[in-house]
């Protein structure tokens, strides 16, 4: 049973029936004040000078000015003494008592001394003669990596020496990042390549287009078209060129129809995940593309149905090596990544018996001709 609370030794029941306004009509101004500063208030809508104890009388002498106001205060810390101290400070002089740390247990100090590791002479002479170097070496090769740092480490890997002021007690500093001159911007000629290909130039084994702005549709119209009768290109690389859903199909259309591209690179566009499948669907009607990338699109996310429509395809394409795509879902990339180390094999197992096939019959023709 709980004990009823009480305020000056009266239930609070007791003060339901007093009437607060005729007992706050009785105080004076003077009284009113003293009972302003002991209540806070929790009224929210009340602004915070009228909450709190603090009543300043003085008049304001301004609208307030901040930047003065810091300056203010900064210039009242600098010129604020400081506190004296108890004890001058003198240099060298320990100031109070030094902490000594406490003994070990006798078991703890009788375990420490047993350990004793046996190396034979030759190592222990070998060990004690060794150089602080010799030792950096030793602990890299045994794989201590808390016993160095990364300098001492990646030297010692790389058998270059110990750099210079770094021992046990070194500090490793930062190593300054290289500085790497711009790419020179690609001044390929889309015209001309157009025309070449078109042309089914000999000479044109590799188009980059990449990174070049402000292409057409018309222009990539022209080269899509051209490419459909085209043998001679094998790598086309159209990386951050602008590439939407409607270049993207008549791309598309034209893989269908190319028999001489080896490698597509189409990363860094804007083609939507339907435009990506309806690629890797054109690639099942050409024989010839080994790799295809089609990565860091408009949308990053391929969707669980795109990703098992894209595998399935991957799936029955017999000459695809390398895929350039971010698959989200693990069973995606498992199996694609086991289908295209299918294709791998079996291209190797081919050419090594096609190349068995040439050394036995180049031998029987020896053999013949003697």
């Amino acid at each position: 049973m709980t004990t009823p609370a009480k305020l000056y030794g009266r239930e609070l029941s007791t003060y339901d029936e007093v009437d607060v306004d005729e007992l706050l009509a009785k105080l004076s101004q003077e009284e009113l004040t003293m009972l302003a500063k002991e209540v806070d208030p929790d009224d929210n809508f009340l602004p915070p000078s009228q909450r709190n104890n603090y009543d300043c009388e003085k008049d304001p002498t301004g609208p307030l000015n901040r930047k003065k106001l810091i300056e203010h205060i900064n210039k009242q810390a600098l010129e604020t003494p400081d506190r004296p101290e108890v004890k001058p400070y003198v240099a060298g002089v320990v100031r109070g008592k030094k902490w000594i740390p406490p003994p070990q247990p006798e078991k703890l100090r009788d375990a420490d001394e047993q350990i004793s590791i046996d190396l034979g002479d030759e190592y222990e002479q070998a060990l004690t003669t060794a150089s602080q170097e010799e030792i950096i070496d030793l602990a890299a090769i045994l794989g201590f990596h808390s016993m160095m740092n990364q300098d001492q480490y990646h030297a010692s890997l790389l058998n270059k020496g110990q750099p210079v002021g770094l021992g046990w007690d070194g500090i490793t500093k930062a190593t300054k990042p290289k500085v790497y001159p711009m790419d020179p911007p690609n001044d390929t000629d889309p015209d001309d390549t157009i025309t070449r290909v078109q042309q089914n130039d000999q000479k044109l084994t590799d188009l980059n287009w990449n990174n070049i702005k402000n292409i057409s549709d018309e222009k990539f119209e022209k080269l899509f078209e051209a490419l459909k009768g085209n043998t001679q290109l094998e790598v086309l690389s159209l990386v951050n060129v602008g590439l939407n859903d409607r270049t993207a199909a008549l791309l598309s259309e034209a893989l269908q129809s190319n028999s001489g591209l080896r490698v597509v690179n189409v990363e860094t566009n804007f083609i939507s995940p339907a435009g990506v499948l309806q690629l890797v669907r054109a690639l099942l009607h050409t024989n010839t593309v080994e790799e295809f990338r089609a990565s860091n699109q408009r949308s990053q996310v391929l969707g669980n149905k795109i990703e098992m429509e894209i595998t399935s395809l991957v799936e029955q394409n017999p000459t695809l090596l390398r895929l350039g795509l971010h698959l989200e879902y693990s069973d995606a990339r498992h199996r694609v990544a086991s289908h295209l180390q299918r294709n791998i094999d079996r291209i190797r197992k081919d050419l090594t018996l096609r190349l068995q096939f040439r050394f036995f019959n180049n031998l029987a023709k020896g053999a013949r001709s003697q």
